[in-house]
């Protein structure tokens, strides 16, 4: 979800058609730092990748891109009549286990004893700072903000590290989803997950040595919550490195993402409407 598609690799149509759509990217930050999620609300462009900055004044935006641009690029082609806000936290290599959080960090609501302050904190700050802004646009007009989907894209440093971790995945994304769904006020708020897949690029011809056991959890899961969808067009992607999509790769993950949270009847991660109820 970082996003490590490069922006030199984007074709000219990236570049146009995401009139009403606004982002928080909400700032990146550590286990165990003090709450941040800063950001700020802004018009869609390229640059909400890995190495994105804000400082809730100003964004830093980087040469890489993530899922954003064609997840919200399909969401206004199918759903035109919709203005589309996205709210995004995200940090690479993070985990749900604690034991597996490594240096990147984990989201396990639990961490430290409740006392901890790890990625589901930071998590929840970008969402308390998204929703305290009440003109998004800066329109002069106040927007309301209607929670309409959760895009999740995680799971390999669960299949990293032992058989024990990788098999407490599913409770772990199910604890996690229905935390979020909570946050966001919609206990059966689509929610659209991303199969993880191996690159094979290791010696051992494996990356993450229990990949196919966080794989049957995704796929566990989304079966058994009648408002969760698998993507798993993932298995078909070519990558830049052993750990990660080529630009391609994540144009298309984008693309699947907005077409899976219309089928589960949503339009969007979060949409938006003035005042007046226009949408």
């Amino acid at each position: 979800m970082e996003g490590l598609g490069y922006v030199k690799e984007l074709p000219d149509s990236m570049y146009s058609g995401f009139s009403d759509v606004m982002i928080f990217h909400g700032n990146s930050s550590p286990d165990n730092s003090l709450p941040d999620g800063k950001g700020i609300w802004s018009a869609l462009i390229p640059g909400h990748g890995d190495g994105f900055k804000s400082d809730g004044t100003k964004n830093t935006y980087t040469d890489r891109f993530g899922v954003e641009l064609t997840f919200a690029k399909t969401l206004k082609m199918l759903t035109p009549e919709k203005s589309v806000a996205i709210i995004k936290y995200s940090r690479g290599g993070t985990s749900l286990c604690e034991e597996a959080a490594g240096g990147a960090g984990c989201w396990e609501p639990n961490y430290h004893g409740c006392e901890g302050i790890n990625q589901y904190d930071h998590f929840l700050a970008t969402l308390r700072n998204a929703f305290a802004v009440k003109d998004i646009d800066s329109d002069g007009e106040d927007d309301v903000l209607i929670s309409a989907g959760i895009v999740w894209m995680q799971g390999e440093s669960d299949a990293a590290y032992t058989i024990e971790i990788a098999n407490q995945y599913e409770e772990n994304l199910k604890q996690l989803m229905n935390l979020i769904r909570a946050a966001l006020r919609v206990d059966d708020l689509p929610v659209a997950i991303g199969l993880i897949t191996d690159s094979g690029q290791y010696e051992d011809g494996k990356v993450w040595d229990y990949c196919d056991v966080v794989q049957r959890a995704q796929e566990s899961y989304a079966a058994k919550d009648c408002c969760a969808a698998l993507v798993s067009s993932t298995k078909k992607y070519s990558y830049s490195d052993p750990w990660h999509y080529d630009t391609e790769g994540f144009l298309d993950l984008g693309r699947e993402f907005a077409l899976a949270i219309i089928d589960l009847q949503a339009c969007g991660s979060v949409h938006y409407k003035n005042k007046n109820g226009l949408n």
